[in-house]
């Protein structure tokens, strides 16, 4: 079953902090984002919370379900609407009882036999790939795009999609069964964010027309 916050959201945005991490949420929102993830591996707790205070709040006054990486603990102080972790972060069974049943907690998967394991844990929704090697996942090659109809037929949860997604890719993408994708380079990169996160949305809704026309 899908979390009630889950539902009708497809395009998930995962950034690390930066300067100007509100009005660049404001307009990533604004473009078509429907979650957003804050995900910074180098701040310590206490930058963290402060960082995630300015996030949540551009969240909440958006109607956007606000995720935080990693830290169930912090996630909890701060209010945040879920967590996501790693195969070597906070267990999510941990995770889910630090913040509780109403909580998202979403785990990260790379290979069939993590997505496998992941159906007993207790997690709303997975991650899948990356489709492509990305220089935010050093050192981890890409899972192809067979990988994301193995996780989409199996999770049973909702399964977004990571690894290069842009407006070229969500052809192949949306035929190998993905539905939800997450971003991060071609937002966190781009001079005008609030664009790029409309050219994605447009690219999926013609993927989708599409799809359904030749059906």
């Amino acid at each position: 079953m899908t979390h009630r916050l889950l539902a009708d959201r497809h395009l998930y945005l995962c950034t690390p902090d930066r300067p100007d991490l509100a009005t660049f949420l404001e307009a990533c929102i604004r473009g078509g984002v429907d979650i957003v993830q804050l995900r910074d591996k180098g701040l310590e707790a206490r930058p963290l919370l402060a960082r995630a205070t300015v996030a949540i709040k551009v969240c909440r006054d958006r109607g956007v379900p606000f995720i935080l990486n990693d830290r169930p603990d912090l996630a909890l102080e701060v209010g945040a609407d879920g967590v996501h972790v790693g195969q070597d972060d906070a267990p999510a069974g941990l995770a889910r009882r630090i913040l509780g049943p109403d909580a998202i907690v979403g785990l990260s998967t790379h290979a069939p036999a993590q997505l496998d394991a992941s159906r007993d844990q207790p997690v709303d929704y997975v991650s899948g790939g990356p489709v492509e090697a990305t220089p935010t996942k050093p050192g981890r090659h890409g899972t192809g795009v067979g990988y994301v109809s193995y996780a989409v037929a199996n999770a049973g949860r909702p399964v977004f999609v990571t690894g290069g997604v842009t407006p070229n890719t969500i052809g192949p993408l949306l035929a190998a069964g993905g539905r939800r994708f997450v971003v991060v380079r071609w937002l966190t990169e781009a001079d005008d964010p609030e664009a790029r996160a409309r050219a994605l949305c447009t690219a999926l809704r013609r993927a989708l027309d599409n799809e359904v026309g030749a059906g």
